[in-house]
């Protein structure tokens, strides 16, 4: 019965207890109490898009999603994380039976973590892995301070099923969505869904540029070109932060368009590296089972992103800047 430890605390994000809290809680209190006129948390958003650097850059960000989070009637959290330290052609789940946090400990559902692994689809994450990883780990002090808000007894929280995702095709996003379905379905399942969005710069090896005035030429080759140092001066119709805009919007567009070839086919075009496009993929997936199946409300099911940042708006080509959106889903 081991507890994985929190173990970017103290770097990442603060490991004192009352500063940490005190952070979160002013984040969230930054989050306007109506989104889209309607109250926060969003009635049935039981399914979110949260980014996962470090709190200095994006916790602002993810407030927004964490305060969307109905979770009324939450019983178990599904956390799907991206794999950035260990390559993996499919699913991983902890090994762990606890994730510690600076606020305290989430306690790993065991049952739905043993019959996920009953199936032979999912490996079991390696533990140094699972302690190098940062993707779960970072949402970790956002769930407990959450289901600390809206549980008196600590005995109520709900578990978690810390998910890694690896390098998946998708077809086995769409398989691995068949699976996640059933629990999905079920009003008592949360789902945390981890990704940054785009990761631009020659240090990320993508320096992705959309001209607002394109040539025929780079229109033949899907609109946009990759910007060299020796071969580009600094662009300015539009900036370069103005084309990641364009970019991560696309990739919203087609996640907010609730189908996942669309957004397999705006990753393909454009290369966005998002991070998180296979944890993304996966629930996209496991929603779109559940559509077919006539499991969701008419008008449902679709992801909102609510907000959006960046560590920096680069005008430079020697210039880098990571994204961050947040969204949820009602179902």
């Amino acid at each position: 019965m081991t507890t994985r430890p929190a173990s970017h605390a103290g770097s990442w994000y603060s490991g004192d207890i009352g500063r940490l809290s005190a952070e979160l809680d002013q984040y969230l209190a930054q989050v306007p109490l109506t989104v889209d006129s309607q109250p926060m948390p969003i009635p049935g958003a039981r399914i979110i898009i949260s980014p996962h650097a470090g709190y200095t850059y994006c916790a602002d960000t993810a407030a927004w999603a964490y305060k969307a989070l109905d979770l009324t009637k939450a019983k178990r959290i599904f956390l799907l994380g991206p794999s950035h330290t260990l390559h993996l052609p499919g699913c991983a789940l902890t090994g762990h039976a606890k994730y510690a946090t600076p606020l305290g400990d989430l306690v790993v559902d065991t049952e739905t973590v043993n019959e996920l692994q009953a199936t032979g689809k999912f490996d079991t994450i390696p533990r140094h892995t699972d302690e190098q990883e940062h993707s779960l780990e970072q949402q970790c002090p956002y769930i407990y301070k959450m289901v600390s808000l809206h549980f008196n007894d600590p005995a109520q929280y709900p578990t978690i099923i810390p998910v890694m995702v690896g390098n998946t095709s998708a077809d086995r996003e769409k398989a691995y969505g068949k699976l996640f379905a059933p629990y999905l379905a079920d009003p008592t399942s949360i789902f945390v869904v981890s990704s940054d969005f785009c990761h631009w710069g020659e240090r990320f090896q993508y320096t992705y540029y959309i001209p607002n005035n394109p040539t025929s030429e780079v229109l033949r080759n899907g609109g946009g070109y990759s910007l060299r140092k020796r071969r580009d001066s600094n662009p300015t119709d539009p900036p370069i932060h103005k084309s990641i805009d364009k970019l991560d919007r696309s990739s919203m567009d087609a996640i907010e368009g609730g189908t996942h070839d669309e957004f397999l086919d705006n990753l393909k075009k454009t290369d966005n590296t998002v991070c998180g496009r296979h944890p993304i993929g996966v629930v996209m997936a496991a929603i779109e089972e559940l559509k077919k199946a006539g499991k969701v409300p008419f008008g449902h099911g679709d992801f909102k992103f609510i907000q959006y940042s960046r560590s920096d708006d680069v005008v430079d080509i020697g210039g880098s800047s990571v994204s961050y959106a947040s969204a949820y889903a009602v179902l």
